[in-house]
């Protein structure tokens, strides 16, 4: 995961807090913040070099209702690949959020996605997981997420 898509609060990041109560489930939240799935492979530098391709695919994925793509509105959590069960196949799985749990347009966002991931032969299958804690809030749109917004008169 680059940079831009960890959201304001670094999940990798633990407290003081005692192990017992750090422990969460996959994907969700820690104090507030967004923990990555405990069961996440180690990415060799072939995965991350891929993670950067799909992050790049994932830019395509435009929210239907602001017209911004997901990855600088900051709802892509974080982006991890797997092997598949067939030989040389590959799974990569998606942790994001919405603007809103009620989203209308959810299998919209979901259709984009596989088209991006898929479509783009990148990885023989995509794993959306919808998080909702931490919800999203405007704090995690990027700096170019900001510039697009300005530009179509949102102020941020």
């Amino acid at each position: 995961m680059t940079d831009q898509m960890t959201p304001a609060n670094d999940p990798t990041v633990d407290d003081a807090n005692s192990a017992a109560e750090n422990e969460t489930a996959a994907g969700t939240v820690y104090n507030g913040e967004f923990r990555p799935d405990p069961n996440r492979p180690e990415q060799s530098e072939e995965d991350l070099a891929l993670v950067a391709d799909l992050e790049e695919a994932m830019r395509d994925v435009v929210d239907p209702e602001l017209g911004i793509n997901v990855v600088d509105l900051g709802l892509v959590y974080d982006i991890w690949v797997r092997p598949g069960e067939t030989e040389g196949s590959t799974i990569a799985r998606v942790d994001m959020t919405l603007t809103s749990a009620a989203c209308p347009l959810t299998d919209v966002i979901e259709d984009q996605a596989r088209s991006a991931v898929v479509g783009s032969d990148l990885a023989n299958d995509l794993e959306l997981n919808w998080v909702w804690m931490p919800p999203w809030g405007p704090q995690m749109i990027t700096d170019d997420g900001r510039e697009q917004l300005r530009a179509i008169g949102f102020t941020v």
